[in-house]
């Protein structure tokens, strides 16, 4: 089954191109690329914070998208390069995602964009 595209900043495009491995360079390659200005602010891009919902579970969970160096498990700053991370990128409000986990398959639902740089105005972080 083919995945639907994601949206991503020409801006993070560039910037990620410096972290890519192989699940990462996937999600680059079937990306719709936008200027900053024109994504979209129901969209996860980095530095995004948003809420999930475990589809199997029903519990709730708020993170951050962040670059590698600002990864925190505590603070629940999701690194681009973890797998969670690759997995979440360019995705929308509504957009369910599945992937494969150790102990089976994670299954996530985007439940609401808490903050995005670019619906802020800031186009640099």
């Amino acid at each position: 089954m083919a995945r639907k595209p994601i949206i991503i900043t020409k801006y993070d495009k560039d910037r990620l191109a410096l972290f890519v491995n192989g699940g990462l360079r996937h999600e680059l390659e079937r990306a719709k690329i936008v200027d900053p200005e024109k994504i979209p602010d129901d969209v996860i891009t980095m530095n995004s914070r948003f809420r999930l919902q475990d589809m199997d579970s029903g519990e709730e969970m708020i993170y951050t998208l962040v670059f590698p160096e600002e990864a925190d498990v505590f603070e629940n700053r999701i690194s681009i390069d973890a797998p969670m991370g690759t997995a979440l990128i360019g995705y929308r409000v509504g957009d369910e995602i599945e992937w494969p986990v150790p102990a089976g398959t994670l299954r996530i639902k985007v439940l609401e964009i808490l903050y995005q740089p670019e619906a802020s105005g800031d186009y640099t972080l």
